[in-house]
């Protein structure tokens, strides 16, 4: 009966997404339909997908089984981090500017506004490159948080539901476009939530609830001589917890995914209700996963460690242990919401680089004429090619010793984010910010994060961690593209007149959007 339940509910949210995909067909006839759903997508679609597209089943299992074993209770701060600082003040901060200057420069990807803004096809050509290196081991960790929950829930074979839930997700990516992705990732948002609050509260009903939880979790020695430093305000580390908390939160400022987000919403009314809804998402979700990850060590007396006192599994075993006492109808929700966790971020991901690869590499590249039609067949070919790439990286890590999934993550972020935040971000303030400063942050986050994989040891402690590594990038990235700009040759005055230009444009509104001045 229990295993019923699980695959009807299985069942029926397969055959939701598909069927939205299918539905969304018309609206993925031409590139701007496929790639940005014809920049009118809703507030509420958009900030599910920002969120959805933000958290998957490497902050649900990953993260929130090693930063909340490592940092207890603490590491709730980085689910605050990605609330406040990776949804409040990059929707304030980037939404806005973004929606207007990339419509403005006709770019449906970052690499195309790389390209447009600083009058560089080199630039955009880097971009890419580095937006296809980077974004595929990230999409191939999507798929090892399953791994344990369909253990638990099921006796498949983990390889057969990698490959079903890649072949579901290209279909409705493939089908519908980027306006498939944004409905079929609210309702997987909504799952989220929902999810979210019932497993949290269940796991603190098995501890006879939070304040017994919290006391116990205070008795807890583990790793600390510090009393109750589990159960403290900021934890055993938190020094490197602020590392965490910067680089996947400040991260989403630069990742391609996210930002292309805000190319697609309709308008300024949609903008502001958007901040609200995504921030809200966040706070539920993000700091939802790292709160229920900090009563990890409860459950230690159910896990396996290996001689040297580590995991038998790694982190990646801490959260499927906390639920595996659940009952069934909980875990089967489980095992939904990290689903729509996986297929949400990995349908956003395929589309960024199929698109970035397609208009920003092959057209004009490789292919030097190709029409809408072509464009978009060319997008949804690829969408395949990196779906089947990523299984197989992601079969070959699960047989392989990696356990964790953090890694591949932290490795993608921070190289990712590294490079493109800060002239992204300067690029859409500075008029001053010059070709040669991208370039700067380009290879600086590049070769630090490629160096942090190879000759790791000959960094400084605090910098081997590639979550740390990536956090540093980031900050470098926005001292160094100014530092670079002020003593580079400043950009043609007239062209930059031209892009900034959109700013200036007059526009006439309605009372209700704007009280102006009184006659």
């Amino acid at each position: 009966m229990d295993l019923a339940i699980k695959l009807i509910l299985l069942i029926i949210f397969f055959g939701v997404m598909i069927g939205i995909g299918l539905y969304c067909r018309r609206h993925a006839t031409d590139v701007s339909g496929f790639v940005l759903g014809g920049r009118s997508v809703g507030p509420w679609l958009t900030a599910f997908a920002y969120g959805t597209s933000y958290f998957s089943a490497v902050v649900f299992v990953g993260y929130a089984g090693q930063f909340g074993w490592k940092y207890g209770i603490a590491a709730t701060w980085a689910g605050l981090g990605n609330a406040f600082l990776g949804s409040l003040l990059a929707w304030v901060v980037l939404g806005r500017r973004t929606r207007v200057m990339t419509q403005h420069l006709d770019s449906a990807t970052m690499p195309e506004f790389f390209g447009k803004r600083f009058d560089s096809q080199a630039l955009k050509l880097a971009a890419s490159v580095i937006i296809f290196i980077f974004l595929i081991p990230y999409t191939a960790s999507l798929y090892n948080g399953l791994s344990r929950l369909f253990g638990m829930a099921f006796d498949i074979d983990y390889s057969v539901c990698v490959i079903v839930m890649a072949v579901l997700t290209a279909v409705y990516v493939i089908a519908g476009g980027y306006m498939a992705t944004a409905i079929n990732d609210f309702i997987q948002g909504i799952i989220m939530l929902a999810g979210i609050v019932a497993v949290i509260l269940a796991v603190l009903h098995s501890q006879g609830g939070f304040l017994s939880a919290l006391e116990k979790l205070a008795q807890v020695q583990g790793d600390s001589d510090i009393p109750g430093v589990y159960a403290s305000f900021f934890g055993p580390d938190p020094v490197n917890l602020l590392g965490v908390v910067i680089l996947t939160s400040l991260g989403t400022w630069g990742l391609p995914q996210m930002v292309q987000k805000f190319y697609a919403i309709k308008s300024e009314a949609a903008i502001s209700k958007g901040t609200i809804i995504s921030t809200f998402f966040a706070l539920v979700v993000a700091g939802g996963c790292y709160f229920l990850g900090g009563f990890g060590r409860l459950f230690a007396d159910q896990m396996q460690f290996n001689a040297d006192g580590s995991i038998v599994g790694g982190f990646d075993s801490v959260i499927p242990t906390m639920l595996s006492g659940l009952p069934a109808i909980l875990i089967a929700i489980v095992v939904i919401l990290v689903l729509s966790a996986s297929m949400s971020t990995l349908s956003s991901l395929v589309l960024a680089s199929s698109s970035t690869l397609t208009l920003d590499f092959i057209k004009g590249t490789v292919i030097k004429e190709m029409d809408e039609k072509r464009q978009v067949r060319w997008m949804q070919g690829l969408v395949v090619v990196f779906i089947t790439i990523s299984v197989v990286l992601a079969l070959i890590q699960y047989k392989s010793s990696v356990t964790f999934i953090a890694q591949l993550m932290g490795v993608s972020w921070g190289a990712l984010a590294g490079a493109f935040l800060a002239p992204f971000l300067y690029g859409l303030y500075w008029r001053r910010t010059t070709k040669a400063a991208c370039w700067v942050s380009f290879l600086f986050s590049t070769a630090v994060m490629l160096a942090n994989i190879f000759v790791k040891s000959s960094f400084p402690a605090l910098l081997q961690s590639p979550i740390n590594a990536g956090a540093f990038c980031m900050i470098a990235g926005l001292v160094l593209v100014p530092a670079v700009s002020l003593v580079t040759p400043a950009p043609d005055r007239a062209r930059l007149d031209r892009v900034f230009s959109c700013y200036e444009r007059q526009v006439t509104v309605t009372v209700k959007d704007s009280i102006g001045e009184q006659d």
